[in-house]
């Protein structure tokens, strides 16, 4: 997983306040419980150290997805004053958290960002002319684009059209080159399909043969898209459960075959062995996340060690004890390494990480 959506984070210096709070609309007087987790999010804040400006500007923000219908939480990443990131959790945190320190704690971010499946996704339904009570005469088109799951709470333009039963098999066969334009476009893994299955095989069978591959058939689930949410969203959740994108494979397969070689490329004094010396193309970390001891880090984000008699023998003078998921996290987007996420169970490591090396 490319980490390019986190750039603006390590733009500025800190410190930074990092929020992660629950904003669901799903329950009783969502209003109310928002404004509570507002008041609470300032005071932890202030009571963490953070200048008042910074509290004030994450608290203001905590609930300004009010648009958004159902479960889902927000990430919000402040310093100095200004708010520098906002996003929407596909899934609220199991519990409200704030921090205050010099990294963001962007590691809760990337890791709901995973497995950052792109695909596209068409509904195909049999209707009714729209000046007419009489038999389905149209079919309707959904199209959308994403990349799963933060599609879910963040999704692309819908594009929706009608198209008459009789002029289907022809209007199929230029439907289906746009969707393969789509999925070039988006570098899509997967172009999910559903709704009428006459309508569907016109479609499907006029797709080039790389890009029908590629095609997955869903099921109906009787729902329309909540404005917000992502077209398709629980059978996405369902198809994309426990995947990774094909990007990640490959990287994983290159893991699995480096590992063969050199034993040493797992475990955290690795890791940071390969982010000192620029060499880290991708950090492979299990999911549930390993709690990891506090690491050293000075001003550059080669400058990273398990002590700090590492890095005097760099001869670095400025440097911090930080969080390390947070300078691990830090050192990988600052010198453009990747993030690949797996479970424990399928791919267990040593110290529950390792590191796909550039070179």
């Amino acid at each position: 997983m490319r980490l390019h959506f986190l750039d603006s984070l390590y733009a500025r210096p800190g410190p930074y306040a990092s929020v992660y709070v629950d904003t669901s609309r799903d329950i009783d007087e969502p209003d109310r419980a928002i404004e509570l987790r507002r008041r609470h999010t300032r005071s932890d804040l202030i009571e963490l150290g953070a200048d008042p400006a910074t509290a004030d500007a994450s608290a203001e923000a905590v609930g300004t997805d009010a648009d958004l219908p159902g479960r889902h939480g927000q990430a919000l990443f402040a310093t100095h004053g200004e708010l520098v990131l906002t996003e929407e959790l596909p899934q609220p945190p199991s519990v409200d958290k704030t921090r205050y320190a010099l990294l963001p704690d962007a590691m809760p971010l990337a890791l709901a960002h995973a497995p950052d499946i792109p695909y596209a996704a068409a509904v195909l339904t049999r209707v009714g002319p729209e000046d007419s009570d009489t038999a389905p005469e149209d079919v309707q088109v959904k199209l959308q684009t994403g990349r799963w799951p933060s599609s879910a709470v963040a999704p692309r333009a819908l594009t929706s059209l009608r198209i008459p039963v009789h002029g289907w098999h022809r209007e199929a066969e230029r439907l289906a080159d746009e969707l393969a334009h789509l999925v070039d476009l988006g570098h899509a893994d997967t172009l999910v399909v559903c709704g009428d299955a006459w309508a569907r095989g016109v479609l499907v069978n006029r797709l080039p043969a790389p890009v029908r591959h590629r095609v997955a058939t869903v099921p109906r689930n009787g729902q329309d898209v909540e404005s917000g949410r992502a077209l398709l969203e629980p059978q996405l959740a369902a198809l994309f459960g426990g995947r990774l994108s094909a990007h990640d494979r490959d990287r994983l397969e290159g893991f699995a075959a480096q590992r063969a070689r050199h034993p040493d490329s797992e475990g955290l004094p690795a890791t940071i062995a390969a982010l000192q010396r620029g060499r880290a193309e991708a950090l492979v970390v299990n999911h549930p996340i390993e709690q990891w001891p506090r690491i050293w880090l000075g001003t550059d984000p080669d400058q990273i060690a398990l002590s700090a008699a590492d890095l005097q023998t760099f001869g670095v003078t400025g440097y911090e004890r930080q969080s390390a998921d947070a300078a691990l996290l830090y050192a990988a987007v600052t010198t453009g390494a990747e993030l690949i996420v797996v479970p424990r169970e399928e791919t267990p490591l040593e110290d529950g990480i390792g590191v796909l090396l550039r070179y």
